[in-house]
């Protein structure tokens, strides 16, 4: 993060200036983000966008699940290996890349040769490629480098989405296989542009052995629950679209597009805070822990808030944005604003758990998330279609929420609200 320059405010500025590139990095990509589906809801029908937004939602479940958590891993170790020189960097990068890749193959092939659906064939091609840009991206933020998450995952890729997506559109509208290549083919120059910027920095060293040993015997928890929490993020687009059909799933993914901005936001921030955090847990430095917990939870809320209360007041115009047939999703985003409302109260809780090594309890807290949202989607998508996703996914995204909020509280007295909140509004109102 940046060095200080307020000596009233000495780690607040820190933090708040260490997130600003990754903020207006997360703004720019979800502007575009929210471009691409302007532009695929307005320019070909709401059964293709239905259908492509469900093709789409399968493809990041499905990378949520191969890249098993690596790039969390990759910025965990890579920042405690600070104060050594970041010796063994280039070993962990290799045991994180290997099997991913390797898996990721794997599962690419056998899904392009035996899905039923063309666009889903082309999206299974593209899976390798997204997992390992993923992953390669993470580890520069490991090497204490904001630069390239903003202008590779940030700028470069969804304004490629957009520009490309915006150009089948106008070519041939109902084509979901050029749209599903269009949105895949930015994470190529990611992945090259984020591999040859690591080439350039990671220390020479030799590969010892055990390094991948003691990789996974972290990751793993966190790669069941990275899976878990890919499932959680994009089934209820794919429920939508099984249970009540790829229209329903087309308003659904409109009025839920700005979840997005929240998101971004909230990871714009993590990417920023995430390695100081680590190694505050590490150190055994609960006060600075709890000082990068409160200060990031303060900004989100003051950067989140208007979003959401502007949305749920300007929804019905929003969605008019979509074309015609989409205003029906007004209720599905008025429980999206305040659920997001309650989520950002809670700031990064979960981020906070795993930092401090429970990553064991974090899979455990994901998993009744799921289980609260399939439930509640199994029982109110048949009659409800879009909204009673919606219900579903608030109440997991609840529990997602509130179960790590109350560890953190209980095993390390830390919490999301305290006198660095207050330096933060009054950092904020000095602006």
């Amino acid at each position: 993060m940046a060095a200080l320059t307020s000596a009233r405010l000495p780690r607040l500025n820190g933090t708040a200036r260490g997130g600003l590139a990754g903020l207006v990095g997360a703004g720019i990509g979800a502007a575009a983000q929210f471009g691409v589906v302007v532009l695929v809801t307005r320019g070909a029908g709401q059964e293709t966008a239905g259908i492509f937004f469900a093709a789409t939602a399968l493809c990041l479940m499905a990378g949520g699940i191969l890249r098993m958590d690596a790039g969390n891993g990759l910025v965990y170790f890579i920042a405690r290996s600070r104060p050594f020189g970041y010796r063994c960097t280039r070993g962990y990068v290799r045991a994180a890349l290997v099997p991913v890749a390797t898996l990721s193959l794997l599962a690419g092939a056998v899904a392009a040769a035996t899905a039923p659906d063309p666009a889903v064939r082309v999206l299974a091609a593209a899976l390798p490629v997204m997992t390992c840009a993923d992953i390669a991206v993470a580890a520069t933020r490991g090497l204490g480098a904001m630069r390239p998450t903003v202008l590779l995952s940030g700028i470069l890729q969804p304004t490629a989405q957009l520009v490309l997506v915006g150009a089948v559109v106008l070519a041939d509208a109902e084509s979901v296989p050029l749209l599903a290549a269009a949105w895949a083919l930015p994470s190529l120059p990611v992945l090259v542009l984020s591999v040859l910027w690591l080439r350039g920095r990671l220390p020479d060293t030799p590969y010892l052995p055990g390094t991948a040993h003691d990789f996974w015997r972290y990751t793993w928890p966190r790669s069941l629950a990275a899976a878990i929490q890919a499932v959680f993020q994009r089934l209820d687009i794919v429920v939508v679209a099984v249970l009540a059909g790829p229209v329903e799933a087309a308003v659904y993914t409109a009025a839920t597009r700005f979840k997005v901005v929240g998101q971004l936001v909230n990871q714009g921030l993590t990417q920023a805070v995430q390695p100081r955090l680590v190694r505050a847990l590490a150190e055994g430095d609960l006060a600075r822990a709890g000082e990068l917990y409160q200060s990031a939870t303060g900004w989100l809320v003051l950067l989140t808030w208007p979003i959401w209360l502007g949305y749920a007041v300007l929804a019905p115009w929003l969605l008019g944005l979509f074309g015609g047939g989409y205003a029906s999703g007004v209720p599905v985003a008025l429980v999206l604003a305040v659920t997001m409302m309650l989520a950002t109260a809670c700031g990064m809780a979960d981020v906070v758990l795993t930092a401090a090594g429970h990553t064991g309890a974090s899979l455990a807290n994901l998993v009744a998330a799921i289980a609260v949202t399939v439930a509640l989607d199994v029982t109110l998508v048949p009659g409800c279609g879009a909204l009673g996703a919606a219900l579903g996914w608030a109440g997991g995204t609840l529990v997602k929420n509130l179960l790590p909020l109350w560890l953190i509280h209980r095993r390390h007295g830390l919490h999301p609200f305290g006198v660095h909140s207050r330096a933060v509004l009054a950092s904020w109102r000095a602006r």
